[in-house]
């Protein structure tokens, strides 16, 4: 089902691109004679408000096979898949208070970094090799070819002729200006993305009422489809193997969260760019927020399809189909919207992807070279990541479905031991980089074993149980070779749990409640 755009609406659409594009130049102009240095265009020069950290996360998480996929997964099996979005502000708000501390306090640019100082280069070159790797081969491309798929499902425009242009869209905003021009170019992406859902919301349940309005179409909805509004799952629902019943709230989930919002370069570098850390708690909370307003714009359009369009081919035509309500011109913005959340999820990959390898890779093997040498090894690098996934978008990842379905299940095999190395790094000071390699090795090991061993063990549980594994294989490693590896590497940890004060002041505990009165509120609601 193709939808082609109104003239008025490719206006509409041209002209917000060209915006952008204006303010994103006028955003990464230097007044710095020498232009900018590794901490200007990878840490937008450390000097991030709260309101652009958080705007900017959402930006970065939100792209096209989240819009569209969760509309879709809204459609097919409802408001359960919030989820993934209602445990995702509770998990901010966790990272904001313990973790957050210690990557500030280390004056860090990535995660590899603290890797080095926690461990030894070692770890920090693996996981960094490791990263580069997902990131280009899995996220990057991933993002890129959904993206190509979206917009021709909506514009009509073939999926390569898409692709070439969130490529040189992307570029033409973020490769100058680094992480600045990206962040503070999320404003306007989030605010047209949060505006243009909640208008999309507002027409289908309009739409579902006839013209009754907006509480009316809720009750109609509830009416039509209870089983939409089940939040937890019982082990004979069909879709039991996506979101197994209380693993959402106990289980596999906090794993997935944590290494996603937690130790995700292109995620947690925003906060790592904050001017100080009270600043990156407060936008770390607002993006929580955000993601608790999430549902109401990706998943509702999606059960409302439900009555409006039930017999819809896929359930992912959801969105688009959503879509047709809006009036002429607004689509334009609307798809607008959906661009932007796509472009601003490919800047940031690609500039975490060149923050990475200039910073954990490049400079170390080149130590005398400049500041401004550095920045443009890291604007080459986010070209040659972007050329690299167009190329391989289409032959890697084949049809949606598969490909997204690659996805999840590549990134959870090692998605536990990358838990499990930062969390035993952090909160147990025994650990040891052998136990740090051991868990990341082993994530993949168990993973596999479990998949072909258990193959009725839903995705999430395996997750929960491979990181339980994990843990127990770093401790017990650990301990085994602390002594030989205290000897080889003659160093003891960098990191001090008690240099770090995990106080927060009065306004973040607030915020911080009111996530969880809100998500308290909401469970008991739809159980």
């Amino acid at each position: 089902m193709n939808f082609s755009l109104h003239s008025t609406d490719i206006a509409v659409f041209s002209a917000y691109v060209l915006g952008l594009l204006a303010i994103a130049l006028w955003i990464s102009r230097s007044e710095k004679k020498e232009g900018a240095n590794t901490e200007d265009y990878f840490l937008a020069s450390k000097a991030l408000p709260w309101w652009a950290i958080g705007a900017s996360l959402i930006a970065s998480n939100i792209s096209a096979e989240q819009i569209i996929g969760m509309s879709g997964s809204g459609y097919a099996m409802g408001l359960a898949i919030a989820s993934y979005e209602w445990m995702a502000a509770i998990t901010l708000i966790l990272v904001g208070k313990y973790m957050l501390p210690i990557f500030l306090k280390q004056q860090i640019y990535t995660m590899p970094q603290y890797l080095a100082q926690r461990y030894d280069d070692r770890v920090k070159t693996t996981m960094a090799v490791f990263w580069l790797a997902v990131y280009v081969f899995v996220n990057l491309t991933a993002v890129l070819w959904l993206g190509g798929l979206a917009i021709e499902t909506v514009a009509g425009v073939d999926a390569l002729y898409g692709m070439m242009f969130l490529v040189v869209f992307s570029v033409a905003y973020s490769l100058y200006g680094g992480l600045k021009a990206v962040a503070f170019t999320d404003i306007l992406q989030v605010t047209l993305l949060v505006f243009g859902g909640l208008f999309l919301s507002y027409l289908a349940l309009d739409a579902v009422s006839d013209g009754q309005g907006v509480l009316a179409g809720f009750g109609v909805l509830t009416e039509q489809v209870p089983t939409h509004f089940d939040m937890i799952l019982s082990p004979d629902n069909a879709h039991y193997m996506s979101l197994p019943g209380l693993s959402v709230l106990i289980g596999g989930m906090w794993v997935m969260n944590f290494s996603y919002w937690g130790f995700n370069q292109y995620i947690i570098q925003r906060a790592l760019a904050a001017k100080d850390l009270n600043e990156a708690q407060k936008g770390i909370a607002f993006a929580a927020y955000l993601k608790l307003l999430m549902p109401l714009i990706v998943v509702l359009p999606g059960i409302a399809a439900v009555v409006l369009y039930p017999d819809l081919t896929a359930p992912d035509k959801a969105y688009p189909s959503m879509m047709s309500l809006m009036p002429v011109g607004i689509k334009g913005l609307v798809f607008a919207a959906l661009v932007a959340a796509i472009v601003s999820s490919l800047a940031s990959m690609t500039n975490s992807i060149s923050t990475i390898f200039t910073m954990d890779i490049y400079k170390k093997l080149h130590a005398e070279k400049s500041q401004s040498h550095y920045v443009n090894v890291g604007r080459v690098t986010a070209l040659l990541a972007l050329i690299v996934a167009l190329l391989v978008a289409k032959p890697l990842l084949g049809q949606f479905e598969q490909a997204f379905q690659y996805i999840q299940e590549f990134t959870g095999f090692f998605t536990p031991g990358i838990v499990v190395i930062f969390v035993m790094g952090m909160f147990y000071k025994g650990t040891t980089a052998n136990g740090a390699l051991a868990a990341a090795f082993g994530s993949a090991l168990f993973s596999l074993s479990l998949k072909f061993a258990l193959p009725s063990l839903p995705f999430m549980d395996r997750v929960g149980l491979v990181f339980v594994l994990c843990l127990l294989l770093c401790f017990l490693v650990s301990k085994l070779f602390k002594a030989h590896e205290r000897e080889s590497q003659g160093r003891s940890e960098c990191v001090q749990l008690s240099d770090v004060s995990f106080a927060t002041n009065t306004g973040f505990n607030v915020a911080a409640l009111g996530v969880v009165v809100i998500l308290i509120a909401l469970y008991a609601t739809w159980w």
